[in-house]
């Protein structure tokens, strides 16, 4: 006799207290960050408003913040590659370290580009050094990285004075990378088409775009109606004559165009619109008004007069992206990460995979040392790099191994650094900032009923409150440390909602079973 189980009765009181799901979250990922930039934006705004402080979206601030947020963001990538193959890089400081000192040297040697080069490589030679202890002989990965990052330190003093009779510092470099403004839409479009365009055509040019882009997201999305990768409907009964579904049509694309079609013109139409965004940033900080304005000016900040080695450091980010996650090889690489054994099985190798990740990470990190070089002091000091590395492992933890919020949270970090290097009455204006942002988390911790966090975040949010309105600037003690309490805070809060890579960290050997 079979027995059946009752279903089970779900209560009023269970329904209500069953969390919803996040409306932000079912966003695609640029509508997500062009949402919380705005916010940002606004916030920002309305704390200029009520403080009287100014600099908080000047010009000046927005482009030492994107110089500031460069070494944290290239140390953070780097991380990702290592991390993503199952390899912990504790030594993206060392890394960094060596980075600094060998761009200094071979600029000082061969010129800027030669010591660009000559950092990344000093970089990926920690990386290999790296790779080798710990993928070939199973070193543990956080002991590698410590003695990595400790001799580091003591290779490039002992180099800095045998080469330039000094310990502290070498001479500065004789030629620096050059600096570009990044075109707007009238430099791209008005020099095809002949003529220079007016605001009123740019305006168009931007409402159009956004709709296109807006529209291309909706149409294209994934399980679309123009070739998303759901599996096509099973044929109705009837017979063959039945109409094909829309599954069906979708299969008839080529799978080149289905895969590569959407991010292809979500990546024209959207810079289509950053072109025009640059191009009307002189006009919206013209204006005067409310949030127009500032916008105006971050636009500016982010975009006059950047360094080539800037414009490197922020397209490693989408090259990354489509490496990663458009490609083989890096769906390999991302399987060696999360379980080498399956990957194995399937044909992988996987210790190159995690070798080539390795020393990756190394260049990357060794770039970001180059910029700390390049970008402010014009050469090698000791203590350059100032924990950067640690902080970009921190950043790459806050964005979930993910390249966007990698750099979401690089931002974060490189802006308070900038901050922290005004007076202590803006840096205060940041405590309102905080204490108006909480007031959004509690609403959406609410809404997704996470009562927990939301009572913890307003309270942090009141504390904020009370010390704004408590002071009139920050204490210098607490500017100084500004991004390191920064990376604290934000590990703490973001610890909750975060999946590593299933095997980061763990011993492979070829045959495992698992």
């Amino acid at each position: 006799m079979t027995i059946v189980e009752p279903d089970p009765v779900v209560t009023p009181l269970e329904t209500a207290d069953r969390p919803r799901r996040d409306p932000i979250s079912v966003l695609p990922a640029w509508a997500r960050f062009s949402l919380y930039a705005t916010v940002l934006v606004l916030l920002l705004t309305i704390a200029e408003q009520v403080t009287g402080q100014s600099r908080l979206t000047s010009t000046n601030t927005w482009s030492s913040a994107l110089q500031l947020t460069i070494p944290i963001a290239l140390a953070g990538l780097g991380g990702l590659w290592a991390e993503r193959a199952g390899v912990i890089n504790i030594g993206l400081e060392g890394m960094m370290i060596l980075g600094t000192w060998m761009g200094a040297w071979g600029g000082i040697e061969y010129g800027p580009w030669a010591g660009v080069a000559l950092g990344v490589l000093g970089g990926a030679l920690g990386g290999l050094l790296h790779a080798i202890v710990t993928v070939g002989f199973g070193v543990d990965h956080i002991v590698s990285g410590v003695v990595i990052n400790i001799l580091a330190a003591g290779v490039t003093q002992f180099l800095n004075l045998e080469v330039f009779d000094s310990t502290n510092q070498s001479p500065a470099i004789p030629e620096n990378v050059a600096e570009i403004r990044i075109p707007g839409l009238n430099d791209v479009v008005g020099g095809i088409v002949g003529g220079d365009l007016t605001d009123a055509s740019v305006l168009v040019w931007l409402v159009v775009s956004v709709v296109l882009l807006v529209a291309t997201a909706l149409l294209f999305h994934p399980g679309g109606r123009a070739g998303g990768d759901e599996p096509a409907a099973p044929a109705p009964a009837g017979g063959e004559g039945a109409a094909p579904t829309d599954g069906a049509r979708d299969r008839r694309l080529p799978p080149a165009v289905r895969t590569l079609a959407r991010p292809a013109l979500l990546t024209v139409l959207g810079v289509v619109v950053a072109l025009c965004l640059i191009e009307l940033a002189p006009y919206m900080d013209g204006q005067q008004r409310f949030f127009i304005s500032e916008v105006g000016r971050i636009i500016e900040g982010l975009t006059d007069e950047l360094s080539l080695i800037v414009v490197i450091g922020v397209l490693a980010f989408p090259a990354t992206a489509l490496i990663l996650w458009r490609t083989k090889f890096g769906l390999r690489l991302r399987a060696c990460g999360e379980d080498p054994v399956a990957a194995e099985s399937l044909g992988v190798n996987v210790y190159l995979m995690k070798v080539v990740a390795v020393v990756v990470s190394g260049g990357l990190a060794g770039l970001g040392g180059v910029s700390l070089v390049y970008l402010f002091a014009q050469k090698y000091q000791s203590g350059q790099t100032n924990g950067r590395g640690y902080i970009g492992l921190a950043a790459n933890i806050f964005g979930n191994w993910r390249p966007g919020g990698l750099a979401l949270g690089a931002g974060l970090f490189g802006f308070t650094d900038a901050l922290s290097l005004q007076s202590g009455g803006t840096t205060r204006s940041l405590l309102l900032v905080v204490a108006m942002g909480t007031v959004l988390l509690v609403a959406r911790a609410a809404w997704t009923r996470r009562w927990r966090a939301a009572v913890v975040t307003g309270v942090a949010g009141l504390a904020a409150y009370l010390w704004f309105r408590a002071i009139d600037e920050l204490p210098g003690e607490i500017v100084i440390f500004l991004p390191h309490i920064t990376t604290l805070l934000v590990l703490t809060f973001a610890s909750q909602r975060l999946r590593p890579p299933a095997a980061i960290g763990r011993a492979y050997r070829r045959g495992d079973s698992g």
